[in-house]
């Protein structure tokens, strides 16, 4: 089981002054609020309490930077949709995710997606926003332990073929495991595909 024990939250930034400086690689985690976006940052890096979850959605306000292995960060994003954040607040988001997909460093999205919602409109800009940033995106559909299987084999069908060549689908559930293990292997192979230095994570039995 690939895991990160030394994973940490480095900074959380404000403004994109505030990035750490562009080297190594960077994956950025994104999702509606309330999509489970912080529950997989933990269930994908074995490490509980890494990303705050909370039962009130939209907590994530800033721009988390987390070193997972030396060179290797991901970068979890302030929740859309309904997040109780302020315009203004909202507004300072723009930029600071302007400027990060404009960094050499970010090279991969994971994309949080209830599967009980399927794909929706806030969804749509982060695909293009990854698009246009030229980073692959791999999208989790997510909580679908609280789907039959006849429910979930639907509407992955429909997300894939919503989605097109856009990006790759997978199943994910951070409660009861299914997929973090292949979630696991998507993010160790944008590490080492970008061949970044010491970015092999811990192998635990």
């Amino acid at each position: 089981m690939r895991t990160y024990p030394t994973a940490a939250l480095i900074l959380s930034a404000a403004h994109a002054s505030q990035f750490p400086p562009d080297v190594g690689v960077e994956v950025a985690f994104a999702g509606r609020s309330n999509s489970g976006k912080s529950s997989a940052i933990n269930a994908i890096t074995n490490r509980r309490g890494l990303a705050r979850t909370s039962k009130a959605p939209g907590r994530t306000r800033l721009l988390n930077f987390f070193l997972l292995a030396p060179g290797c960060r991901i970068v979890d994003l302030p929740g859309y949709g309904y997040a109780e954040a302020s315009a203004a607040e909202r507004a300072t988001w723009v930029p600071m995710t302007t400027a990060l997909a404009q960094r050499a460093s970010l090279h991969g999205l994971f994309l949080m997606i209830d599967s009980r919602r399927g794909v929706q409109e806030g969804d749509e800009g982060l695909l293009q926003w990854a698009a246009d940033a030229g980073c692959e995106i791999h999208v989790l559909f997510t909580k679908v332990d609280k789907l039959r299987r006849a429910e979930l084999n639907t509407a992955l069908q429909e997300a894939r073929s919503q989605l097109g060549q856009r990006a790759t689908v997978q199943a994910f559930s951070a409660s009861d495991g299914t997929g973090v293990e292949e979630a696991r292997r998507q993010l160790h192979r944008w590490f080492h595909a970008q061949g970044t230095a010491d970015t092999a994570p811990q192998n635990a039995s």
